[in-house]
């Protein structure tokens, strides 16, 4: 017998989705506070420690308080929020993704009950999915992995759902079958899945190929989800675009003067 809800689904969008849920009477889904889009009247909300299982530390004041705690270890806020169907029919409540992407929905019963995931992918689930902390074991995954030491792990029975940046590709490996990716490009994996960091073993191509002095090694058997645009990397544009707006862009000037306080800026003379 399933022990998490076993909510309904619907996926709205191309690139900027959103997940619709439907909910049965006294049905839950649990989600990130600040990731709900709009619900229905009939749905009740409340914002809890943790995500409200029990199944890590147990369902007392103590259990939540810890459960509350590996999610500031995670990067995640203290609180999550539990919205429920009280009406006598079918209710819905949507959530948003945070950035351009796509919605991953995880039937965690057909991935042996665990998939491990980047800190911030998480968007929500059925209420008995459990969220804890999945700490990488090998130093080098930790130091250079790009996700660092602690990532998080989804237990349980039930539908979960990720959200990562760009096109979304799952590969399924077979046993001993291995994969390199950029560090930051990993989304998820199953438990299975054994990830590791390698030296790129080209300095010069490391430091002057854009590419890093690390990748990350995926070895099967196992399921990964890899993501074409790691938020960090669309960041990373988006500042050095602004940094440089004032500098390298040339907008059109109505005079000689204008001309030249343009160029005069552009090579940083007052």
């Amino acid at each position: 017998m399933s022990k998490a809800h076993e909510i309904e689904f619907k996926l709205y969008g191309d690139d900027m989705q959103f997940v619709e849920i439907e909910l049965d009477p006294g049905e839950s889904v649990l989600a990130e506070a600040g990731g709900m889009m709009y619900m229905r009247e009939n749905i009740n909300m409340e914002t809890i420690f943790g995500d409200g299982s029990g199944k890590s530390h147990g369902k007392g004041l103590m259990g939540k308080l810890m459960g509350a705690g590996k999610r500031l270890i995670t990067g995640e806020g203290l609180f999550m929020t539990v919205f429920t169907n009280t009406a006598e029919g079918k209710s819905h409540v949507a959530f948003a993704a945070p950035y351009p992407g796509k919605i991953i929905p995880f039937d965690l019963s057909e991935m042996g009950g665990t998939v491990i995931c980047q800190k911030d992918a998480f968007l929500c689930a059925a209420k008995g999915v459990a969220i804890d902390i999945h700490l990488q074991k090998k130093i080098g995954a930790g130091f250079f992995g790009g996700e660092g030491f602690i990532m998080q792990k989804l237990e349980g029975d039930g539908l979960a759902f990720l959200h990562a940046g760009g096109t979304i590709l799952r590969k399924d490996l077979k046993a001993g079958e291995k994969i390199r990716i950029d560090t930051g490009c990993l989304v998820a994996m199953t438990s299975t899945v054994d990830y590791d960091v390698e030296f790129v073993g080209d300095i010069k191509s490391g430091i002057f190929g854009g590419e890093g002095l690390f990748l990350a090694t995926l070895k099967g058997e196992g399921s990964v989800w890899l993501q074409s645009l790691p938020f960090s990397r669309m960041a990373d544009k988006i500042y050095s675009a602004a940094r440089g707006s004032n500098k390298g862009e040339t907008k059109g000037f109505n005079n000689p003067l204008e001309e030249l306080s343009g160029l005069t800026n552009l090579f940083g003379r007052d």
